[in-house]
């Protein structure tokens, strides 16, 4: 379900692409039975265009991956974390609107430089 731009993430390799990322990155945290899910979706792509080469986007299937869910205490989805330098740096949970996770967003990097 991951759009262009955005990258699949795994438990086995969420420490290589998200912890040990140079660049912030959102992960959306999601499974595919998931109504709030599905409606945030486009909004993440969006995102992950409108932020490329800014913020890294990954999502991560909760059904698919237990252990980093867990680890992270996911206990509702759509979860959005995001990592600076290998720690959570702001959590959004349940669907939001896009103007809601830019300004997490812009807390962390500049402004995107298409409006």
């Amino acid at each position: 379900m991951a759009g262009q731009g955005i990258l699949e993430v795994t438990d086995a390799n969420f420490e290589q692409e998200v912890l040990q990322s140079e660049q912030p990155v959102l992960v959306d945290f999601w499974a595919a039975w998931c109504g709030p899910c599905k409606a945030l979706a486009p909004i993440v792509d969006e995102l992950a265009t409108q932020y490329a080469g800014q913020v890294k986007v990954a999502k991560l299937d909760v059904d698919r991956n237990n252990a980093t869910p867990m680890r992270y205490g996911i206990r509702g989805i759509p979860a959005l974390l995001l990592f600076k330098g290998g720690k959570v740096a702001d959590q959004i949970v349940g669907y939001v609107p896009k103007d809601t996770i830019e300004k997490s967003l812009s807390r962390f990097v500049d402004q995107p430089t298409q409006a």
